[in-house]
């Protein structure tokens, strides 16, 4: 915060620190309130102190995604129920934002805007299979090439290299903060060609941005699969689509099985019911 606290607020806490259970107890009680009140009429306008059980955030926290507002509808990104114990990092790339978690050593979810002209850019795109890990994470909380060797899984995409404009945004769709451990049969199957291909097909017919939002479900906060304790296993993937065009949302959502189906679409207030994320606060 760039402006100090007044100094009637440290008042109002060396106050708090003098009071004891003593006879004159109730006179230190009374000065406490009254400083604290003093305090609460001087502190500037743009300070706000927290509700109580206020337990969420933005994303990030303020202006984390500072650098990449367009990937959210309105500017402004996902609300995350108390975020600290997800360890969370925004991270900026040229077509998507991961909010990444070094608890999970996954992303929570990846935002993208997408478009006609950006998706028919994608078309002439080459895959460069490339995976790495990314350095702008710790090194303790963020996914290695090694942790996917011999797993069984695929290195899951959440914004899809199908969606990739550019051969930088492309390159950087590689980025482990992007994937997920992904069942092969799902990740090349129902996933790819039931999810990702519908929403491609939508955003060619639509009158302009529509803004996807993709992550991974942990329902019991760990990994789904007891041999893969770093890198967590999710026991279901989501992608949330919202039209501003038309005001219309809906999401895909599929069990990270090998054999798993999509049994058809759910709205984005079931979505919130499912993951506790309100994944389009502006609404």
């Amino acid at each position: 915060m760039a402006s100090k606290l007044p100094a009637v607020f440290f008042g109002a806490l060396l106050s708090a620190a003098a009071l004891t259970f003593t006879p004159t107890g109730q006179h230190y009680t009374k000065l406490l309130l009254s400083n604290l009140t003093k305090a609460k009429a001087a502190l500037p306008a743009s300070f706000n102190l927290p509700s109580a059980g206020q337990g969420h955030h933005q994303a990030g926290g303020a202006g984390a995604f500072a650098g990449c507002p367009q990937f959210f509808f309105e500017g402004v990104p996902p609300q995350v129920d108390h975020a600290e114990r997800w360890q969370p990092r925004a991270l900026c790339f040229s077509a998507f934002a991961v909010y990444h978690s070094g608890a999970s050593h996954t992303p929570l979810f990846v935002a993208e805007r997408l478009n006609k002209a950006q998706l028919l850019d994608a078309q002439d795109e080459q895959r460069t299979n490339r995976f790495y890990a990314e350095a702008r994470l710790p090194s303790a909380k963020r996914a290695n090439l090694e942790d996917y060797k011999g797993s069984g899984y695929d290195r899951g995409h959440m914004a899809p290299a199908g969606d990739m404009p550019t051969p930088e945004a492309m390159a950087q769709s590689f980025s482990l903060a992007n994937m997920v451990p992904q069942a092969p049969e799902n990740n090349r199957g129902v996933w790819a060609k039931s999810v990702e291909k519908a929403v491609r097909k939508y955003v060619m017919r639509a009158g302009g941005d529509v803004y996807v939002i993709t992550g991974p479900v942990f329902s019991q906060h760990h990994s789904a699969d007891p041999n893969m304790q770093r890198v967590w296993v999710p026991d279901a993937l989501y992608k949330l689509v919202y039209d501003p065009a038309t005001n219309k949302s809906w999401a895909y959502w599929v069990e990270n099985r090998g054999d798993a189906k999509l049994d058809g679409v759910i709205s984005y207030q079931t979505l919130v019911e499912r993951t506790g994320l309100k994944l389009l606060p502006a609404l």
